[in-house]
């Protein structure tokens, strides 16, 4: 029997995960193939430990380390105690009040298959954990979590997951503004080849109860057309009174752009400005020049060990990298590898820990073969 995990709010205790359930998971991997390269598709994966291919957490060289698994299985969160058995993405914010909230994306668990997406597993589109823990050197400890009646991880915010309609609504970036949480998600239409896929649009969601519960804000939807596709994956950062908005089109390898907004009209598009190279323009998201290319799910935060603004993501080898800025806008540096791609080839999602600012800087990445989220640490 799994040790049973404790909410730490209501203090109840989530149960047992019996033998009898995890001979079923066992069987039920047996018939799914081990993932290749970080693709787009989630569906056909394969979340077991030793199953996949993956024994515990992987020996890096170099100046990156990998600290403890945050997900699954093997993770000393025990995440399977709440249907979570694999997921994807790790994006953290503070959430003002002591607490880091971490937004997942698509979530494998036990239940009614997906069938219609080709998956044996069921799938939610996203799901929140909250975490106090501020020694992140033997992991990130995981102190409660949105749940549903009987315990399971609960998608938050909805998704229909019909190909060509809505097949997800996955997370990008999330920030806390006063009392309330904003999460910027993507809507996606379909699946293409590994690292390609295409958005409906992106907007915000809305939490006044630590994110317990999420409202979507209609008119903070982007088309992902003309210059708003520019901004259907993000990621925040408050400075000085401004919420900047990094922005990439769908999929990875692409140019990055940025806008920014007061923090009390985050949910009003007509407030954004855009940094066209030179200075800011304000409503016009087609003047966003590109900061930087090559990247993918991208996150930034200022460092003060440095005195400097970092940016994580993935370059076209899908290497974990990082660059270094003095202002928000840039201009950013040439990108440092911090994980090479022939060490971890289906690494992907780097996210940098809002309490993380000295010199071992802590972020969590996603490993697609074994479908779940790391916690590393680089020296920098």
């Amino acid at each position: 029997m799994i040790p049973a995990v404790r909410d730490r709010t209501s203090g109840k205790s989530w149960g047992f995960v019996k033998r009898s359930t995890s001979v079923f998971i066992a069987v039920l991997a047996t018939s799914l193939v081990v993932a290749g390269p970080a693709a787009a598709n989630p569906n056909a994966v394969n979340p077991i430990p030793g199953l996949n291919g993956v024994f515990g957490i992987p020996q890096l060289g170099g100046r990156t380390v990998a600290v403890a698994q945050a997900t699954g299985m093997g993770s000393p969160n025990r995440t399977e105690t709440y249907n979570m058995l694999g997921t994807d993405l790790g994006i953290m914010w503070d959430n003002g009040n002591g607490e880091i909230l971490t937004a997942f994306g698509d979530t494998a668990g036990l239940g009614f298959p997906n069938l219609l997406q080709g998956s044996l597993w069921s799938w939610r589109s996203n799901a929140i954990v909250r975490s106090r823990d501020t020694n992140l050197a033997d992991g990130m400890n995981f102190d409660s979590i949105v749940r549903d009646p009987i315990g399971q991880s609960k998608e938050v915010v909805p998704s229909p997951k019909i190909p060509f309609v809505e097949i997800s609504r996955i997370p990008t970036a999330g920030v806390g503004i006063g009392p309330n949480q904003f999460m910027s998600l993507m809507s996606v239409n379909n699946w293409g080849a590994a690292g390609k896929w295409e958005t409906n649009y992106s907007g915000l969601a809305v939490s006044g109860d630590n994110g317990e519960s999420w409202a979507p804000a209609p008119q903070t939807q982007r088309p992902s057309a003309d210059g708003n596709r520019n901004f259907q994956q993000n990621a925040f950062l408050k400075v000085g009174g401004f919420v900047y908005e990094y922005g990439t089109p769908a999929g990875r390898n692409n140019f990055g752009h940025v806008s920014r907004v007061p923090e009390k009209d985050i949910l009003n598009l007509a407030e954004y400005e855009y940094w066209n190279g030179h200075e800011w323009i304000r409503n016009d998201p087609n003047v966003a020049a590109p900061i930087v290319d090559g990247v993918g799910e991208l996150s930034v935060a200022y460092n003060q060990y440095f005195g400097q603004y970092l940016m994580l993501t993935t370059d076209p080898f899908d290497s974990i990298v990082m660059r270094r800025s003095p202002s928000p806008v840039g201009p950013w540096s040439a990108p440092e590898v911090l994980v090479d791609t022939r060490q971890i080839p289906s690494a992907y999602a780097p996210y940098i820990h809002p309490w993380s600012s000295g010199r071992d800087l802590y972020f969590l990445a996603t490993v697609h073969q074994n479908y779940n989220v790391l916690l590393l640490r680089a020296t920098l």
